[in-house]
C-alpha cells in the first residue's frame, strides 16, 4: 500500500463512483431516491431545491451547491414539500444524455450518481463519513467541483466515444474531493480513521502504519512520529479513530489481508507474511478474531459470492 491513507481506504473499501444522469425540472415536482446501500451524491447545476430526508433537517439547495447522503435512508429531492413524489427508478431518462425531465418548465439542472463501496469493507468508508455532507458554492472547494460537474455535462451531453470512462473518472475524482472537505471540517466527523486522518499531529504516524503495514509498529515509533508522549499520543489517537493505535493497525492489516484473500490465489501464509506476520497460525487466529471467519474459509464464502452462489 501507499503512504496516503485516503487512497488506501478507497482502493481497500473497493470505492467505484458512478455518474448515473440528471435531470430538468420545472414547477411542481419531487423525486424520492429509496434507500440503499449506495452512497449517493447530488449536485445543483442550476436553480434552487429542497432536499427532504426521512430523518433530520430539510436542506435548501441552491446552484453549485453538492451534497453526499448515507443511501441508507430515503430522502426527496423537490421543489417544495408536501408533493407527490415519483421514484427515480420510474423516471424516463434519455438514453444519449443521461437526463430525465420532471415537471412543467426546466428552473432547475441536476446531476447525480452514486458509490458503490465492498460488500465486506463499505463499512470502513462509510462508518467514517458523517450521514450527510454538504459543500455550499460559495465554499473554498466549490470552483473544482463545479469545473468536475460541468465537464460531467459535457460528456453526457456530446455522447463521444469513450464518454462513458471519462465520466465514471470525473465521478471518482468528484467524490474525492469532497472527502477532502471533510478533511478541513473535522467538527461533523465521527470517530474513525478520516477524523485520525484530519488531525495533523496523528497523520504522520497513521501515513506509517499504511506506508509500511507489514512493519512491526510499536507505540513509541508512533508517538515519535506524532511528537507526542506515548500516553498523550494513545489517548489522542483513541478519541479521533475510536480504538487505540495498535488496534487500528491489527484492523487495518486485516483489511487488506481480507482484499487479497479476495482477489488473489496467494498462499495464505504469503499474505500472513504481507500483512507483517512470520507465521501462518499466528495470522490466522488474529484474521479469525477479526472477521468471524478462517482465511480458507472468507476466501471460499468470497469465491462463492463473486460466483453467484450462497454463502
Amino acid at each position: 500500500m501507499s503512504a496516503d491513507p485516503l487512497s488506501d481506504a478507497l482502493v481497500v473499501a473497493d470505492a467505484r463512483s458512478v455518474f448515473t444522469g440528471g435531470m430538468t425540472a420545472g414547477g411542481d415536482w419531487a423525486v424520492r431516491l429509496p434507500a440503499g446501500d449506495r452512497l449517493r451524491v447530488h449536485a445543483v447545476v442550476r436553480g434552487t431545491c429542497l432536499l427532504i430526508p426521512d430523518h433530520g433537517e430539510t436542506l435548501h439547495l441552491e446552484e453549485g451547491d453538492v451534497v453526499v447522503i448515507d443511501g441508507r435512508h430515503e430522502v426527496v429531492v423537490c421543489s417544495g414539500p408536501g408533493l407527490a413524489s415519483v421514484d427515480v427508478d420510474d423516471l424516463h431518462m434519455d438514453p444519449r444524455t443521461r437526463m430525465a425531465h420532471l415537471g412543467d418548465g426546466s428552473d432547475v439542472v441536476a446531476v447525480s450518481g452514486h458509490i458503490d463501496i465492498s460488500r465486506d469493507y463499505g463499512e470502513l468508508l462509510r462508518e467514517a463519513l458523517p450521514s450527510l455532507i454538504l459543500v455550499r458554492s460559495d465554499a473554498a472547494e466549490a470552483p473544482a467541483l463545479s469545473w468536475l460537474i460541468s465537464r460531467l455535462m459535457e460528456e453526457a451531453a456530446a455522447g463521444r466515444a469513450g464518454a462513458d470512462f471519462i465520466s465514471h473518472h470525473l465521478a471518482q475524482v468528484l467524490f474525492t474531493q469532497v472527502l477532502r472537505v471533510c478533511l478541513t471540517r473535522t467538527e461533523g466527523l465521527p470517530a474513525g480513521w478520516l477524523r485520525a486522518l484530519a488531525d495533523e499531529r496523528l497523520a504522520p504516524a497513521l501515513r506509517l502504519m499504511h506506508g509500511e503495514p507489514s512493519h512491526p509498529w510499536q507505540l513509541t515509533e508512533l508517538a515519535r512520529a506524532a511528537t507526542m508522549s506515548r500516553a498523550t499520543f494513545a489517548l489522542r489517537f483513541k478519541e479521533a479513530a475510536g480504538v487505540p493505535p495498535l488496534t487500528y493497525l491489527l484492523n487495518w492489516r486485516m483489511r487488506l489481508a481480507a482484499r487479497e484473500l479476495r482477489q488473489r490465489e496467494a498462499p495464505v501464509a504469503a499474505i500472513a507474511a504481507q500483512v507483517g506476520y512470520t507465521s501462518e497460525s499466528a495470522f490466522s487466529n488474529a484474521f479469525k478474531r477479526t472477521m468471524g471467519m478462517s482465511p480458507r474459509r472468507y476466501r471460499d464464502n468470497a469465491r462463492s459470492r463473486a460466483g453467484g452462489g450462497s454463502v
